[in-house]
């Protein structure tokens, strides 16, 4: 997905290390050498030595919650969503929490969370966690953001074709006993052009898609963005929307994009168009919408986010959720789908891999690769015959003078490896020190935990 607005820098959008970094080239040689059935021979334990619990909420991959088991976290699961209210009373016994997006993490729910340790969102987008108060609180938040980028893509392709054919309507009325074949003002996708706002892995993966089906591509992202095959970059939404038969939007929500389609720029599509929403439920002014529709200024739509939705499977969607949704639902061709965008067995099985695998890296290991609002810092791991050496992983404000603490603390043990990163006011050390007794550990973890800057301090042995 791209991310064509500005973040600010201490919660910041993060995807994986860019190629060509240390921090790649390691990550990339540990997930070959994982591939090959080679792993650390050292499993690193807290120094506590508590047992981990794990809650996984939602309908994650069946395969990440037997990953999570099968390395020892005592792991609770259930299917539905958790209200704010269920979170407070059950979080403070986890350590790490695996949601979707339905499940809020808000402020609160982390004042009440007081031994979480990380966050692990399966799914594309984060905006479902307070992402600055996690970072303040030493919580690091991962998430897969393009591990469904090709189930979105092809999702949109379904919703061309049935829009523009009123194939949705059609079968509607033949279920209901009523045979009406027509053709007027059904139309081939073949030489129309296709609006991608946004032109991420998802719009780069539907404009490779609409090009095989003839069709002609154009994209606004904020970003100067190389094209994939024929398609156009344009410098305005505006001129996008003025040019598009079909307009599809991927960008994230931000306060930037929250009705970034409204009266507008409804007003300035074709007549005729059709407008695509697979991204966030608030970019799009859906009253307004409903108006353009009515009016036969927009001839149809498809959405798959909703600005409220349902908790789980079998809740109403009505009034009561968004006062418009009677309304919505009885206009003529249009589609609604449950949030499926993702939501193949495929997408889902890569998700639960990569995010069950980034909050594993991060308990066993301090790895923060792949966080969102966290400094990205990894070690490579303590190999077998080096039993005395501990993994120090301090989380703590970015302020001067930390990393003299903490050196002056270590002074009298060998540091073996030793990385620093920032990222707004959190910032992140490790390190690997040698012949540290049993009896200094407690001490030292001690002395380090009490620095004035301290957020989070965790010894792996």
């Amino acid at each position: 997905m791209s991310v064509p607005i500005k973040i600010s820098s201490s919660v910041a959008a993060s995807t994986s290390p860019s190629a060509g970094s240390p921090l790649h080239d390691l990550y990339t040689r540990r997930r070959a050498a994982e591939s090959q059935g080679i792993r650390p021979s050292r499993v690193l334990q807290p120094l506590e030595n508590e047992g981990l619990r794990l809650l996984i909420l939602e309908n994650i991959s069946q395969e990440a919650v037997a990953t999570f088991r099968s390395q020892g976290y005592h792991v609770d699961h259930y299917t539905k969503a958790f209200s704010e209210d269920e979170l407070v009373e059950k979080i403070s016994s986890y350590h790490g929490i695996g949601i979707r997006s339905k499940t809020k993490i808000t402020q609160r729910v982390l004042k009440a969370a007081s031994k979480l340790l990380v966050i692990g969102c399966f799914c594309i987008g984060t905006n479902q966690v307070d992402l600055e108060a996690a970072a303040q609180a030493g919580i690091p938040v991962f998430n897969s953001p393009f591990s469904n980028s090709r189930s979105v893509a092809e999702l949109v392709i379904s919703e061309l074709i049935s829009l523009s054919r009123q194939l949705f309507d059609r079968a509607y009325e033949l279920k209901t006993g009523v045979w009406n074949k027509q053709s007027k003002n059904c139309w081939e996708i073949r030489g129309k052009t296709l609006g991608i706002v946004g032109y991420g892995h998802i719009g780069s993966q539907l404009s490779v898609l609409a090009e095989a089906f003839g069709m002609r591509v154009i994209f606004y992202d904020v970003l100067n963005i190389m094209p994939i095959g024929s398609a156009r970059q344009v410098e305005t939404l505006e001129a996008l929307l003025n040019e598009s038969d079909f307009v599809t939007l991927h960008v994230p929500e931000l306060p930037e994009t929250i009705n970034m389609i409204s009266t507008e720029q409804l007003a300035q599509m074709k007549k005729g168009a059709y407008l695509i929403n697979n991204a966030r439920g608030k970019v799009v002014d859906i009253p307004a919408l409903i108006e353009a529709i009515k009016s036969k200024h927009i001839a149809g739509t498809a959405i798959d986010v909703f600005p409220h939705e349902p908790g789980a499977n079998g809740d109403a969607f009505d009034d009561q959720l968004n006062p418009w949704a009677s309304e919505l639902r009885a206009l003529p061709n249009v589609i609604l789908t449950p949030h499926i965008g993702g939501s193949t067995e495929e997408a889902q099985r890569m998700i639960g891999q990569e995010v069950s695998q980034y909050v594993a890296r991060y308990l066993g290991y301090g790895s923060t690769i792949g966080a969102v609002n966290f400094p990205e810092v990894d070690l490579r791991a303590i190999t077998a015959g080096q039993d005395t050496e501990i993994r120090v992983c301090h989380i703590h404000r970015n302020q001067p003078g930390v990393l003299k603490q903490v050196n002056d603390a270590l002074s009298p043990y060998n540091v073996e490896k030793q990385y620093s990163d920032s990222k707004g006011e959190i910032a992140y050390v490790m390190a690997d020190i040698a012949d540290v007794s049993p009896a200094d550990m407690t001490r030292l973890k001690e002395r380090i935990s009490n620095t004035d800057s301290n957020i989070l301090t965790r010894f792996l042995t």
